[in-house]
């Protein structure tokens, strides 16, 4: 009965959040519903760190490569073919997907905080390389002047930021939909279980790092169509903007919301960076400490992140040893059997 009250609570919550995220264009000003549409390319991008981190349980740094691969390639075909939202969100997300899968040999057979590192530098070494490839990505100064984006043929470009807010947020909810309903299927089972266990998940015979491939592939997919979102918010980028930082924060607000959650990543990340951009302002030059006590507060407080509060709520059962493994999850466990 408890646990229908929350998951209750839960939907009404999400409910309210996505009405207010709807009618937001038309009670703030310009400036932050552009700020707010920036925020929403970043919070998925976070989602696809949860992907990884989370429920497949790779740890990742590097999720701003694919993100900057979806960004330059949608930026380019914008600026030299084709104008429609849905051509570049294809193509941005495809370049995702590609520079994805030329780094699985390097991240899937890594493990712990190898592979941590190695994300780092293939994130690093992308944002290099775009810094250097003046004749294409325009070097350090970036892409300017790209042309607004239609969503589809034949309709007008966007002429607002509230349209291009509301486009963004259409792309973003279909997208995490898309993400949660495959989470409940046969291969969201086989991640978890590949997190949880993964050499009893060898010995059953199944192909762990197939499994691990198509889920990296997948979120470089979704880092890359955030990155088109960014080039509609901003008809502008850089290589400043997929630098370290961004693959800090972008951890900091998936540790915050729950790493094993999505909805909780998609928030946190939102948060954090809605945050930085208000301390910037309030606070100038001091807004990268405030997060890191944030983070290190987080992170003794909250280890589980704030998605996992509400199971203080929830009636206590058996004792639980901190050094026992974990209980496999029921329906892993039956899906596993079959």
């Amino acid at each position: 009965m408890r646990d229908r009250v929350v998951r209750w609570a839960r939907g009404a919550v999400a409910a309210l959040v996505l009405a207010g995220l709807v009618v937001a264009p038309w009670v703030v000003d310009d400036y932050t519903t552009a700020l707010l549409a920036r925020t929403l390319a970043l919070a998925l991008v976070g989602v696809s760190v949860a992907l990884l981190t989370g429920v497949a349980g790779v740890p990742t740094l590097g999720q701003t490569a694919p993100y900057a691969a979806g960004a330059y390639a949608c930026a380019v075909l914008g600026s030299r073919i084709s104008d429609v939202g849905v051509v570049q969100l294809a193509v941005a997300a495809g370049a995702g997907a590609v520079l994805a899968a030329l780094t699985v040999p390097l991240v899937v057979h890594a493990r712990g905080v190898i592979v941590l590192m190695i994300t780092l530098a293939i994130g690093e070494l992308v944002v290099t390389v775009l810094g250097r490839w003046r004749s294409v990505t325009g070097g350090t100064d970036g892409l300017a002047g790209i042309p607004a984006v239609r969503p589809f043929w034949g309709l007008p470009a966007f002429g607002s930021d509230q349209a291009r807010y509301l486009y963004a947020l259409v792309v973003v909810a279909t997208l995490v939909g898309a993400v949660l309903v495959l989470l409940r299927t046969r291969a969201g089972l086989l991640l978890r279980a590949a997190r949880d266990d993964e050499t009893r998940l060898r010995a059953s015979g199944h192909r762990v790092p197939l499994y691990l491939s198509g889920a990296h592939i997948a979120a470089g997919a979704i880092a890359g169509a955030a990155g088109s979102l960014l080039v509609v918010a901003q008809q502008y980028i850089s290589p400043a903007d997929f630098g370290f930082d961004t693959s800090a924060l972008l951890l900091l607000g998936v540790v915050i919301g729950g790493t094993a959650s999505v909805g909780g990543a998609l928030v946190g990340a939102a948060l954090v960076i809605a945050v930085r951009d208000w301390l910037f302002g309030v606070l100038p030059g001091h807004a990268p400490l405030v997060l890191g006590v944030l983070f290190v507060a987080t992170v003794y407080l909250l280890p589980a992140g704030v998605d996992r509060v509400r199971g203080r709520w929830r009636p206590s059962g058996p004792p639980h040893r901190p050094d026992a493994p974990a209980a496999p999850d029921q329906a892993t466990v039956a899906e596993l059997r079959r």
